[in-house]
Formats: C-alpha cells, structure tokens, sequence
C-alpha cells in the first residue's frame, strides 16, 4: 500500500495532494535506488556523498558533509570509508587543524560520478515523462510557492 492510499475523500484535499507527493517521490527514489544499485552496484547515500563532493571540488570537511546530507557523522564515516577503500574519494589534511581532514573526490571518483549524474537526470526526465514540458514547468512553480510560503514561516519563527 503506497501513502496515498491512506487518503480517503472526507480528507482536506491537501493532505491527499502531501499524500500523493510522499508517494510520487517513493516511486521515483525506488527507482533511483533500483538503478544505482543494478548500474553500479552502488546505493543512494553514496551517489549524494559523491554528489556534495562534485559541487565542492576542494572537498568538504567530514562535519560539512555530514551537515548536508542530513545524517550523522557515523553514516558519513562509514561511506566515506568504502569509497576511500574503493579509490573514488580521498582523504586531505586540513592545514593548521591536525583533527580534521577533507574529503574530496579522486579523478577515478569524478569519472564515475559524472557517468552516474547523467544517468540519474535521465531517470529523472523518464519519471515526468508523463507531464509536458509546460505541466512540468507549472508544476515546479506551484511546488516553489510552497517552499517559499514554509521558507517564510521558518524566518517568522526565528
């Protein structure tokens, strides 16, 4: 049973609209997982580790990352380790700071990452495949008035 199923019609057509946007989103994760994994035999919190690192050619610090991955530094430890033992990310000193190191991709890592990222935004315009251009571009305006709306309740909050 997807989320949106959980929805009936006595319910606020906004709660079935977050519903059925959970369960978009699902379908499309899963996919991506499915294809990172059958591909690459990698998994999605590897490809936004690589990800964050290919914005931030100079690498990121292990707090950076874990910052903006939104998961503990455990997770980041650990991912990072594997990618290091594989030869995609490396480990630099951070100068003047002998606690810290950064992360950053390896030539090896940003080959591999630049032939996942294209395949991903494939997957990605397959998924709204159903939607035209113009449905689309709708789309991603009405999802940014939300995300505006909840960016200045945040900032009233504050």
């Amino acid at each position: 049973m997807d989320m949106e199923a959980r929805g009936h019609s006595e319910h606020p057509e906004a709660l079935r609209l977050w519903l059925r946007l959970l369960t978009c989103t699902q379908l499309v994760e899963k996919q991506v997982r499915t294809q990172l994994r059958e591909q690459w035999g990698t998994t999605l919190p590897r490809f936004d580790l690589m990800a964050q690192l290919e914005r931030n050619p100079g690498g990121l610090k292990m707090n950076e990352l874990s910052r903006r991955m939104m998961v503990t530094g455990g997770n980041v430890t650990g991912i990072t380790d594997q990618l290091v033992t594989e030869g995609l990310v490396e480990r630099v000193d951070v100068a003047g700071d002998r606690r810290s190191w950064r992360v950053r991709l390896t030539r090896q890592g940003r080959t591999l990452f630049g032939e996942m990222a294209h395949a991903h935004e494939a997957w990605i315009v397959a998924a709204f495949a159903a939607l035209s251009a113009r449905e689309v571009q709708a789309l991603h305006k009405l999802l940014g008035k939300v995300k505006q709306h909840h960016n200045e309740l945040q900032a009233e909050a504050a």
